[in-house]
């Protein structure tokens, strides 16, 4: 038993001697891991310290002057000279004194809860952006102590960089070593930016409410606490959702951190957010510097450049803005020196939108942001760039025409039917006039902005292919109907947006992102930053080069819809737009079916690009007819205005285009040919191979009758006439006949070559007209000349008279076939209605019988005469005369188609 028990001690010795040794090892390795990590943590605080001492070092020194007054900011424009200063605006300071507690605790709530308990960094807060920023990324949480906040208002830029936070860190330090917690409140409740060009919170107080800072209340202090995170889109009166929902974010702040209770929130947070919000009249005093309009759209810019404020940051801004320009502009919106007047309505002014661009960079050089606005508000609504309007017939171009020729490779000559159309859920749709032309061309289409045809563009190329066409073009919108495709129901745009679609066309095809700004430098003076806008094609030269050529129409055109925009001399293309009301709008406002909401002209050159929106702010006040001019009015002032004196080269035809004459009314396109006439030749332009090469046979001639014969039979009172063809086949002939030089009338139709005039009865010359006729086209006429006489006439004539007479009929003849004569039947119809083409005349108002034959009523409109003779479906008879009886002595030798000479039927009577 010893033995055993030995055996077992030994064992559980030798057992726990080998844990030992194990666990020894293990210690010593996690001690080596442990003193590994210290030293190496040593070496990582020493190199960062080292790195932050460094930094810290080249800090700029505290400078009381800046950490209470920021910097305002230089705009300069296009030629360097300074044209206003942005941030001197008055400002109401506080005295730390003089801040009611609701107040404090809401900035603390919001920006430092801790303020009081740190040294100018707050470790705690820095260890949980620390985290968030290893998963989430550099930059994506701050950590930014009040005392922080005041250092990088005053002295640093705002870019996120280890220097730029290490200073800041350094600095904070230093500040809250020389300065009390309440200096520091202060120096922040007063320098911080609060939208509209205001700084401070007290000058907050009131701007937005009308209030002393120690009259606040706990939903307002709440509404002014949470501005300084995003100044311009927490603005209440013109964001009152987002203002409301960071309201509320402030409240629960508060409630969390202890400074009100439950209750305090919720009542609070039940307030509307407009409630004691003062009347914009009274709002935004504006400080009287040059181009508001302009500067307003310059802040906006700058904001969207980078982290920075205009009104605090110490910037020089260089512009775009063209002096001159910009003071016409402003001119033209007061309405001096103008050659119109704008109406007057004794509710609220006509008001206007415009901008005005170069066309080959996107500079954006001048800016009206409205009429008759008050002086005194700073930074109020800019119609330019503010408003979100429906473009109407303006996005017709961009939406419709421009994509159908970028990817169907149209021509300005492609025909669509201007017929009565619905939409594909069998809404109809109408014209502005309520009329329908038929086929017409897309020029014609886009000149009088007719609905039909644009629908039908956007319809065959796609709604797809649109909409990626226009978002090309600065327009960023995620879905079209169909009504889009008229300017109906689709996303608002401003005058800017359009005035950069635009540009692209006369720019051969180039897109610039409209701009304002060229470069920002920072507060240090050497830190540059560009506004990088690079050129991007955006469509085809031929599809540019073709709307513009277009568009010209709709300004050059007597019937343009672009007619008022016209500046005499200036190569300019453009297009008109006008929205509608609704029904229920219409009923609602007691607005007349004339009455519009909007007025849109957008008009280009190759050197500028003007944009107009014209309306009321309010809706239910609408635009007359009349009213709607008021755009092109001012487009064409501006345009004359800047391009008096500049070199405007017209639109640079590219080489994918090809010009190319079109038989009018052809389809698909075909040539003209000789015969076709002068009025039904148009000239169009087409891309590149898909120019017409086929001749049209519409107008062509066929071969007119020859040896036409007539003979007068007394004994039987009949007219044998007759006359050879060749071998064409489907060929009918006209007989007509004028007596005596009166009106010609239509005898019958045959395909026979000859017929038997029966039951003569008048005296005289019997002129006979015979026309060929195949399908649509008709000979020129083979003519012959019968007398009909008495006896008694007969027996007194002599043989020379007869042989004179016989001459006399040889010149007839001829001269009715383009002889020497001028022959009977070729005089112009003088009937009232218009002879088009083929002796029709279609144009009386009051319809004649079919063969013109009818005497014109009383009182019909007087029409052109018909071209050949007169006999056409016009009210008018048509002298159809000619110039005389037959003056030629020929035999007839010179006549191109015209039949041999005959001998008179008298003279072969008495032989």
């Amino acid at each position: 038993m010893a033995g055993q028990y030995k055996s077992r001690e030994e064992k559980r010795l030798a057992q726990q001697k080998s844990k030992s040794t194990k666990s020894k090892k293990k210690g010593s390795m996690v001690k080596r891991v442990i003193i590994s990590l210290f030293i190496i943590g040593i070496i990582g605080m020493l190199a960062g310290a080292g790195l932050f001492a460094y930094y810290a070092s080249s800090a700029p020194k505290l400078d009381e002057k800046l950490l209470k007054d920021p910097i305002a900011s230089e705009i300069y424009d296009m030629n360097g000279e300074l044209i206003t200063t942005v941030g001197k605006e008055k400002r109401e300071y506080a005295n730390f004194d003089d801040i009611p507690k609701i107040m404090q605790d809401a900035v603390l709530a919001t920006e430092d809860n801790r303020f009081y308990k740190h040294n100018g960094i707050d470790l705690i807060r820095l260890g949980g952006a620390v985290i968030a920023n290893v998963t989430g990324g550099f930059g994506s949480e701050g950590a930014s102590t009040i005392t922080q906040q005041v250092i990088k208002g005053s002295f640093l830029s705002p870019e996120k960089t280890l220097k730029r936070k290490a200073q800041e860190a350094w600095l904070a330090l230093k500040l809250e070593q020389e300065y009390t917690k309440e200096e520091i409140f202060e120096m922040y409740f007063n320098k911080v930016y609060m939208s509209a060009g205001i700084n401070g919170m007290a000058t907050a107080a009131d701007y937005y409410y009308g209030k002393d800072i120690k009259d606040i209340e706990l939903h307002e202090a709440a509404l002014i606490a949470g501005l300084p995170q995003s100044p311009n889109n927490y603005n209440p009166f013109k964001y009152p959702e987002k203002a409301e929902k960071r309201r509320n974010i402030v409240l629960s702040l508060m409630e969390q951190h202890g400074k009100i209770n439950e209750k305090e929130k919720k009542e609070a947070q039940a307030i509307p957010i407009t409630k004691g919000l003062v009347s914009a009249e009274e709002v935004e005093k504006k400080n009287g510097n040059k181009y508001p309009a302009f500067v307003d759209a310059v802040i906006d810019e700058v904001q969207k450049m980078g982290d920075y404020n205009l009104f605090s940051d110490g910037l020089k801004v260089y512009t775009t803005v063209d002096p001159n320009a910009q003071k016409r502009l402003e001119e033209i919106l007061a309405g001096e020196n103008t050659s119109f007047s704008y109406p007057e309505n004794p509710k609220e002014p006509l008001q206007a939108g415009v901008t005005l661009m170069d066309t080959k960079t996107g500079e954006i050089r001048a800016i009206g942001g409205g009429r008759e606005q008050d002086p005194n508000v700073q930074r109020g609504f800019n119609f330019a760039i503010d408003t979100k309007r429906q473009p109407g017939s303006t996005i017709k171009p961009l939406l419709d025409y421009a994509p159908a020729i970028e990817h169907l490779k149209w021509s300005t000559y492609h025909i669509l039917n201007d017929e009565p159309y619905k939409y594909s859920d069998g809404t109809e749709l109408n014209n502005y006039d309520g009329q329908f032309k038929g086929p017409i061309t897309i020029r014609e289409g886009l000149w009088d902005s007719r609905n039909i045809t644009a629908l039908k563009a956007f319809q065959e190329v796609g709604p797809e292919k649109a909409e990626e066409f226009v978002n090309g073009l600065g327009l960023k919108f995620d879905h079209y109907y169909e009504s889009a495709s008229i300017g109906g129901v689709s996303p608002g745009v401003n005058s800017v947006q359009m005035a950069g679609a635009y540009a692209a066309f006369g720019n051969e095809g180039i897109y610039n992102k409209p701009h304002t700004v060229t470069k920002v430098v920072l507060r240090d003076g050497e830190t540059e930053i560009k506004n990088d806008n690079k050129p991007k094609p955006a469509m085809k030269e031929y599809t540019a080069y073709m709307i513009s050529d277009m568009l010209q129409s709709v300004i050059d055109h007597p019937r343009g819809t672009g007619l008022y925009a016209k500046v005499p001399g200036l190569p300019m293309a453009g297009k008109s737009g006008t929205t509608n009301y609704t029904q229920k709008e219409r009923e609602k406002y007691g607005i007349a079916k004339t009455g519009a909401p909007d007025s849109w002209f957008v008009g280009y050159t190759t050197n500028y690009t003007a944009a107009v929106w014209t309306g009321y702010k309010t809706r239910s006040i609408s635009l007359s007819p009349t009213d709607r001019r008021v755009s092109q009015y001012i487009v064409s002032d501006l345009m004359s205005y800047v391009h008096e004196g500049v070199d405007t080269p017209d639109f640079n035809k590219p080489d994918s285009v090809v010009e190319s004459k079109v038989e009018l009314g052809s389809n698909p396109p075909r040539l003209p040919s000789e015969y076709t006439p002068d009025d039904r030749v148009i000239t169009e332009l087409f891309v590149r191979g898909t120019e017409p090469s086929k001749v049209s046979k519409e107008f062509d001639k066929i071969d007119a009758p020859s040896n036409l014969k007539g003979k007068f039979n007394k004994k039987d009172q009949t007219i044998t006439l007759a006359w050879d063809y060749g071998k064409e086949k489907d060929v009918q002939f006209e007989v007509a006949v004028s007596i005596n030089g009166e009106a010609k009338q239509v005898l019958s139709t045959t395909d026979k070559k000859g017929l038997n005039v029966e039951n003569i009865q008048s005296q005289g010359t019997f002129t006979f007209e015979v026309v060929a006729i195949s399908g649509d086209q008709r000979s020129n006429p083979a003519t012959v000349n019968v007398d009909v006489k008495s006896t008694d006439d007969e027996d007194k004539e002599k043989p020379d008279e007869n042989n004179d007479e016989n001459q006399d009929n040889n010149g007839n003849n001829n001269g009715n076939n383009n002889g020497n004569g001028n022959g009977q039947g070729n005089g112009q119809g003088n009937g009232q209605g218009n002879g088009n083409e083929e002796d029709s005349g279609n144009d009386g108002e009051d319809t004649g019988g079919d063969d013109g034959t009818t005497p014109p009523p009383e009182g019909d409109g007087t029409g052109d005469g018909g071209t050949d003779d007169g006999t056409g479906d016009g009210t008018g008879t048509g002298d159809g005369t000619g110039d005389g009886t037959g003056n030629g002595s020929g035999t007839g030798d010179g006549a191109t188609n015209g039949a041999p000479a005959t001998q008179s039927d008298s003279r072969r009577e008495q032989e």
